[in-house]
């Protein structure tokens, strides 16, 4: 059977242990692919994705209520298409096998390093960025020439359906395999042995994942979040750090794991970036109740979540300020949530506490860069810090003193979209990285090899030991 479908074959979606036996069988039966095999893959998967953008920006927006296409083609099917032309441009430099220094005494011995496919890799799929975060995995498994499981949220049914449908329809079985189910589906899932899981979700659930994982000794990337801070150095323009954060923020109504969590400026400048956002939101949604542009939350469990971060905080006596002259309050029937800020929240408060994943953005002043710093380190390592300054001393002394997963300079969001950037969080925000040859390494054990020449002094190090072996120790000693 060939390994890659046309659309037009049926399928149906198949039963876990079903799916996963059929992988693990194929991966034994064909341990090493060909470069050949692993293009013809890759491009299968971006025939996929072309052939039907349009379903899939549909199914999306349905699963959201209302998610705009255009943010799903900009954030989702580009880098997708963008991450499988890198991966075939680059896959025959990443597939050679990398010569490495032989220690002197070992001459003329040959050491090397193979990148050998894992096996089966398994990939857990959020609901924020369903095809995103499931076609980026699945191009560097791929690649590396494993056969991949993926398990799509509950969160995005009809994505998750329609994935599965359109897998089936490319790939055979015993390459790609997609299942959909609840939460109970998902602690199946990460029991299973695979040879290398990735989870892309909630610090809480990941957790989970790496005690199910455990049992296995399965290794696992994890992707989490956490609340990413933008630092607003001093002298730097307002309006343009403003601009920057407000388009992170707003993107999928800040359902986006390294969006802007918190902004930090320096003390009694408060108020003037908060205008400057307001501006910048006006500007880009002129129409923000109406807009096809702006997305709307998840669920309604997601939606009570953040209204009830702002409630606290108002109960507080926190000060929220709108930040659309056209939407001020949540719309409770669709889910749309206009941006909010909030003024020097307290630090106990369940918006400076948790992960925000919604549009709601809390501005607290600081007395100097030292003491901004101070902030973000007395909290858990973030997965993207974002840094505004024209400094280039004080950037590099920033990145030396903090620690995130990763950081754009004078923007937002921009280092993920970077195929030669590592992808991962730190400490509380994940471990591992993908994208790229990073992802390709991930999912690959790089096998170190010796070649043993057929002329060695080997044998005049083995016993019995005497006077020689004492000579030669002492030279090597020295």
């Amino acid at each position: 059977m060939s390994s890659v479908r046309n659309s037009s074959d049926d399928a149906s979606a198949p039963r876990l242990d079903v799916a996963f036996t059929a992988l693990k069988s194929a991966a034994g039966r064909e341990p090493y692919p060909a470069e050949e095999t692993r293009r013809e893959w890759l491009a299968a998967l971006g025939r996929l994705l072309r052939d039907n953008s349009s379903r899939i920006e549909q199914a999306i927006s349905e699963d959201f209520g209302h998610r705009s296409l255009h943010e799903t083609r900009l954030l989702e099917l580009f880098p997708c298409q963008e991450g499988i032309r890198h991966a075939q441009g680059q896959l025959r430099h990443w597939m050679r096998v990398e010569r490495r220094p032989t220690g002197r005494w070992f001459q003329p011995g040959r050491s090397y390093v193979l990148p050998q496919p894992l096996g089966v890799v398994g990939i857990l799929v959020p609901w924020n960025y369903p095809i995103f975060l499931a076609a980026g995995p699945l191009t560097c498994a791929l690649a590396a020439g494993n056969r991949g499981l993926l398990k799509m949220s509950e969160f995005t049914p009809k994505t998750g359906a329609l994935f599965a449908e359109l897998i089936a329809s490319y790939f055979a079985p015993e390459v790609v395999s997609v299942v959909n189910g609840d939460a109970q589906m998902g602690q199946a899932f990460s029991a299973l042995p695979f040879d290398h899981l990735l989870f892309t979700g909630s610090t809480a659930v990941g957790h989970h994942v790496m005690r199910s994982a455990a049992d296995n000794l399965t290794p696992v990337t994890l992707e989490l979040g956490g609340k990413s801070p933008a630092i607003v150095a001093p002298g730097y323009a307002l309006g343009r750090a403003a601009e920057r954060v407000a388009i992170g923020k707003t993107m999928n109504a800040g359902q986006t794991c390294i969006a802007p969590d918190y902004v930090l400026v320096p003390r009694g400048q408060e108020r003037a970036f908060v205008a400057a956002v307001r501006a910048t939101i006006d500007a880009i949604y002129p129409e923000l109740g109406v807009t096809p542009d702006y997305s709307h939350i998840i669920n309604q469990r997601h939606f009570g979540r953040l209204i009830g971060y702002v409630d606290e905080a108002r109960t507080a006596g926190c000060e929220i300020i709108e930040l659309s002259s056209r939407m001020e309050r949540p719309d409770a029937a669709t889910r749309r949530m206009p941006p909010l800020a909030l003024l020097n929240p307290s630090t106990g408060l369940a918006v400076m506490r948790d992960e925000i994943f919604g549009p709601l953005l809390p501005v607290i002043g600081y007395q100097s860069m030292e003491q901004a710093v101070e902030f973000v380190n007395a909290r858990p390592r973030p997965l993207a810090l974002y840094c505004f300054d024209d400094d280039a001393k004080r950037i590099a002394w920033l990145l030396r003193a903090t620690h995130a997963g990763g950081v754009t300079i004078n923007d937002t969001i921009m280092h993920i979209a970077q195929d030669e950037l590592p992808f991962g969080g730190v400490g509380a925000s994940g471990m591992g990285s993908y994208h790229g040859k990073a992802g390709f390494d991930t999912f690959s054990k790089l096998k170190p090899v010796f070649h043993q020449s057929r002329l060695n002094g080997l044998g005049l190090f083995k016993p019995p030991y005497g006077r020689l072996f004492e000579r030669l120790v002492s030279v090597l000693m020295r």
